[in-house]
């Protein structure tokens, strides 16, 4: 509350899961201003909407100025001069594209959205002096073996190096998968009971880590204090849950039975995806903070990128060209550990 009372903030992705409840907890906060952007239009009316419901509900001594930006991270030239006239000092950059088999579907969108969009914002942000900047990632950025998780991997390496640069608190934050987002497994279960069956899993042995979307915000922005600059923090996320149990729990919740109201039916993983997701491998260090549930990878932090600008530059001319196979060569040149599937 300290840090965000009386600060302008900015939260890119400001209509998504994630996004909306930064929005939501920032606002508890009495900020200056909040600035929600995103780039579509109906979801950030949609949190703007809610936010001058709460604000008209519950007065502040301190108004807060609620600004709704329909903006596209991927124009670099856009994001430079709406920070040049809102001069946010606090970002949070929750913008990105997150399914994984569809964006191993259309790799460039991935690129130029979770990479070359992060670089824009990120760019932007050190143009016009915001004093701190954090980045959502993903557990699917440790060793990826997807398009997305890579492309995340790629922007934690852009906040990273824009850190070590400007010397300032620009921090990624991982964590897993959140109970009740858009796309989330428990709404596609809770679809496929009400609509009869049958609940489709990829595979009986996969497993994920949950969390739900209030308790990760609250550990995002608890995060946001803790950094001084470069910091890949991770979330403890508790112990993942095999998906199958996930469904059958859903199923006795609901009053049915496995085999005899609804069949759960296993389909095969879909491209790019991984039996269990990784947020604390073999190998890496790991240091604590004061949150006891928020912990520093260190050598994910101090990793440096060799050559990240040409890098980027030759992404951005596969995703132009629309050329799978060089997007998938020039994220291995950056990221060693991402091992596509084969």
């Amino acid at each position: 509350r300290e840090q965000l009372r009386g600060k302008r903030v900015l939260v890119t992705g400001g209509g998504g899961s994630i996004g909306s409840e930064l929005c939501r907890q920032i606002l508890r906060s009495s900020p200056a201003e909040l600035i929600l952007l995103g780039h579509g239009e109906n979801s950030i009316f949609e949190i703007h909407a809610e936010l001058q419901r709460e604000i008209a509900k519950h007065p502040r001594n301190e108004p807060v100025v609620l600004t709704a930006l329909i903006a596209d991270i991927r124009f670099g030239d856009r994001m430079l001069r709406l920070f040049r006239q809102l001069r946010p000092e606090i970002v949070f950059h929750a913008a990105a594209h997150k399914h994984v088999p569809l964006m191993e579907a259309n790799p460039a969108e991935a690129i130029t959205n979770n990479l070359l969009g992060t670089r824009n914002v990120v760019n932007a942000a050190l143009a016009t002096n915001v004093e701190r900047f954090v980045m959502i990632s993903s557990d699917k950025a440790v060793n990826p073996s997807s398009i997305m998780g890579a492309t995340k991997r790629a922007a934690e390496l852009v906040v990273h190096e824009a850190a070590r640069k400007s010397k300032r608190p620009y921090v990624a934050v991982r964590f897993g998968n959140v109970l009740g987002s858009r796309g989330s497994v428990v709404l596609t279960f809770k679809r496929q009971i009400a609509a009869g069956g049958p609940i489709t899993v990829t595979h009986p042995d996969v497993k994920r880590y949950f969390m739900t979307i209030p308790e990760a915000v609250q550990l995002v922005l608890q995060s946001s204090v803790l950094g001084y600059g470069g910091e890949v923090f991770l979330l403890d996320m508790g112990e993942p849950i095999r998906i199958v149990d996930l469904a059958r729990d859903l199923l006795k919740l609901s009053g049915l039975e496995e085999g005899r109201d609804i069949d759960i039916v296993f389909t095969g993983m879909r491209p790019g995806e991984k039996l269990f997701e990784e947020l604390f491998i073999s190998g890496e260090e790991y240091q604590a903070t004061p949150h006891e549930k928020i912990f520093i990878a260190a050598n994910a932090t101090g990793f440096e990128a060799q050559g990240l600008d040409e890098a980027i530059v030759a992404l951005s001319e596969a995703a132009e060209d629309n050329d799978r196979d060089a997007i998938v060569r020039n994220l291995q040149n950056l990221i060693p550990e991402y091992a596509p599937p084969i």
